[in-house]
């Protein structure tokens, strides 16, 4: 996150108003609740993790045990089996 001076982004009668609550300090301006992203949209990250879920359920669909598909994800069993037994969209 960049820092930015506000008298560079705000109106004059808005940083006044501001100045009256805190002057000199660092603010943090949160996101509009329905601009927000999820985690990992914006890196790929989420979308990414999706790919790999899909083809562990479609491997073990196609008969690959939750031990097999640990090793080869480097996972946990527990985590294998959260993904496989997950209910989706489908």
């Amino acid at each position: 996150m960049k820092y930015k001076s506000a008298s560079d982004i705000l109106p004059q009668e808005i940083l006044d108003e501001v100045q009256k609550y805190i002057e000199g300090e660092l603010v943090y301006i949160p996101r509009a609740d329905g601009s927000r992203k999820k985690w990992g949209e914006k890196s790929g990250a989420r979308r990414q993790l999706s790919i790999r879920n899909d083809k562990i359920r479609a491997e073990h669909k196609n008969g690959c045990n939750i031990a097999e598909l640990a090793d080869k994800y480097y996972l946990s069993e527990s985590s294998i089996k959260k993904i496989v037994y997950i209910k989706t969209n489908e």
